[in-house]
């Protein structure tokens, strides 16, 4: 997604650098105008600048994308963070939530570098290959200042990439984290080919989920119907090439979480991001049962079939 931000900013004529921790790989992407990593097939612009120098990277920032996964988000700032000139937003692109600290990925960044700079949030259904090949889509950002969200918002929009504003960067941070959990369990209704009935019920089950643990942590009810919560649900649930989704489907394949973690280069935010929903809603009282069927399954607890038994084996009770 770093990759993806830095070509459409390239786009709209923005200077951009793109950073990456290791200077052999920053080098390779250097020679080749490619990310063959994680993003093979996508020349990068011409225009873009790659760095591994920590300091230079951040020389003249007047804004700062933030798209390390969760999991290395505080470590990797924690490392950068004295480069950063004072005052320059951050806007995070990335989804998840950390395992032990339960924070959202904007509450790390605060803490690591300070409060006395703005932080919003992109995010919505934006699978990376085809923002890439620049099929439209769309996003929001989220900041509290909705002059900035605006400024935000004109830096990246592209005649193929629309982007709204919203204020709620609770909500948008927790629909994106927690939308992966739901994305896993979609893929193993897709291994196990329990068919496109259960896929819809999972999706509007599993909104219904999100939507009650965000709401108890002050998040709007409305920010979950809209392109950061339902529509990157749905994304995410039917993409081929979403990694959570295709994780839940070798689950479903009969492959342990082991083996399916191993088959990919790329971070399954779900299987971190699933312990810590559970934390979450166990914390604010909040009942999600297709998470914690997920949580049993990855752990090895129960397989899929018994897990989709227990849930539809569940007492009887009004939709709403």
């Amino acid at each position: 997604m770093g990759s993806v931000c830095a070509m459409l900013l390239c786009e709209n004529g923005v200077r951009t650098t793109l950073w990456g921790h290791e200077a052999a790989y920053v080098a390779e992407m250097t020679g080749k105008r490619e990310n063959v990593r994680f993003l093979p097939g996508y020349p990068l612009p011409d225009s873009l600048r790659l760095e591994a120098d920590d300091v230079r990277a951040f020389d003249q920032a007047e804004l700062v994308v933030s798209a390390v996964p969760c999991q290395f988000l505080r470590k990797t700032w924690q490392r950068l963070a004295e480069h950063i000139p004072p005052g320059v937003p951050v806007v995070s692109v990335t989804k998840g939530i950390e395992i032990g600290s339960l924070q959202r990925p904007t509450e790390i960044l605060r803490q690591v570098l300070g409060a006395d700079r703005p932080y919003a949030v992109l995010s919505g259904p934006t699978i990376a290959d085809e923002l890439a090949q620049r099929l439209p889509a769309t996003a929001t950002v989220a900041c509290e200042d909705i002059e900035l969200a605006c400024a935000i918002q004109q830096t990246f929009n592209t005649t193929m990439f629309r982007v709204y504003t919203h204020d709620d960067c609770v909500g948008v941070e927790l629909a994106g984290a927690m939308k992966n959990v739901i994305a896993i369990a979609a893929g193993a209704i897709d291994g196990i080919g329990a068919g496109d009935n259960a896929k819809a019920a999972l999706l509007c089950r599993g909104l219904a989920e999100i939507q009650r643990l965000g709401v108890a942590m002050g998040a709007r009810e409305k920010t979950f119907t809209g392109l950061s919560g339902l529509g990157d649900l749905v994304t995410t649930c039917i993409s081929p090439m979403g990694r959570n989704r295709s994780f839940g489907e070798r689950l479903g394949r009969g492959m342990t979480a082991d083996d399916a973690l191993a088959t990919t280069q790329s971070v399954v935010e779900g299987v971190p991001t699933c312990k810590a929903v559970l934390e979450l809603a166990q914390r604010h009282h909040v009942e999600m049962p297709i998470t914690e069927a997920i949580y049993a399954v990855i752990h090895g607890h129960k397989d899929i079939r018994g897990a989709i038994a227990d849930l539809m084996g569940r007492e009887l009770k009004g939709e709403f």
